[in-house]
């Protein structure tokens, strides 16, 4: 392989650590399954992939947060350098300019495949895009608003999909308030991993302006809130075989306060920081539980095909 080749890899691995591509693919899954197990049940598992339009939505999503990382990088490269050295310097391989300009042509892809779909996903993913970069632009380092942004962003992608079935059923919101709950205290664990950064490029987030007892105070408090949403998708709607999801999580998030509270390095937060996304993922994967026997009819179907 040649130094050209080489050089091009590396710029390829660059992009891809830049577009954090080893996530996308957990969120393209989860929308999916959302779509067959939760939005849309009373479909045919086979009807919604074969959905053109939901592809293009579910493709569309992919490319807003694919760019969403990238401008979060632009803008965050300087903080990084001091939180994650590692891997800002493989950032790095790619300029900024280079990155602004794949910015660019991923929203101009976002909004010729909105607009196929239709006039209202082009202006849903619009608002998307623009909410993203003022994020990352502004409202990032404001105290509070900035996590709940963050994770009310993380959530969107979902909309898309309930805006495209309108089925407005009220387990829905049940499994949206938990993942947001689980996303929120992870965004406020991020804060107490990188307070070095945060504090040099004059970031206020909880941990310095109120000290780090205070953030975990409220990492307690809303851990302790996702019993409500566990509660109501347990004990009122049926979530078929997920409930045992729900339970293990219950006892994993019991252990994720005790350790929380003995807490105060910068490799314990990322253990912790690691601990929640374990649980988002795994929540996904745990989507087929809610009726198993679905992926058993898909199988049949297109064995007969």
């Amino acid at each position: 392989m040649n130094r050209k080749s080489k050089i091009l890899l590396m710029k390829i691995a660059s992009l891809f650590s830049v577009i954090r591509g080893y996530n996308i693919p957990i969120i393209v899954l989860a929308q999916y399954l959302s779509a067959i197990f939760i939005l849309a049940p009373e479909k045919r598992a086979l009807s919604v992939l074969l959905d053109f339009d939901l592809f293009i939505i579910v493709f569309a999503s992919a490319l807003t947060i694919a760019s969403g990382y990238i401008i979060n990088n632009f803008y965050d490269s300087k903080k990084d350098l001091i939180n994650r050295p590692n891997k800002s310097m493989l950032d790095r391989l790619v300029s900024q300019k280079t990155k602004l300009q794949v910015y660019f042509a991923l929203n101009f892809i976002v909004a010729l495949l909105a607009i196929i779909v239709s006039w209202r996903a082009f202006l849903y993913f619009s608002a998307y895009i623009f909410l993203i970069w003022y994020y990352s632009h502004r409202i990032k380092k404001l105290v509070i608003i900035g996590n709940l942004t963050a994770a009310f962003l993380a959530i969107l992608p979902f909309f898309a999909i309930l805006l495209y079935y309108k089925n407005f059923y009220e387990v829905i919101f049940g499994h949206a308030v938990f993942l947001f709950l689980l996303i929120l205290i992870r965004e406020m664990i991020k804060d107490l991993e990188n307070i070095k950064g945060d504090l040099a490029n004059d970031y206020n987030t909880i941990p310095i302006l109120y000290g780090e007892e205070t953030s975990k105070k409220i990492i307690t408090i809303l851990t302790i809130t996702t019993i409500i949403p566990v509660y109501v998708l347990i004990e009122i709607f049926d979530v078929g075989y997920m409930d045992i999801y729900f339970y293990a999580s219950f006892i994993i998030l019991i252990f994720f306060l005790l350790h929380l509270w003995k807490s105060n390095t910068k490799e314990q937060y990322i253990l912790l920081h690691n601990v929640l996304k374990f649980l988002i993922v795994a929540g996904v994967f745990c989507i087929i539980l809610i009726n198993p026997s679905v992926l058993w009819h898909g199988e049949k179907l297109l064995r007969s095909i």
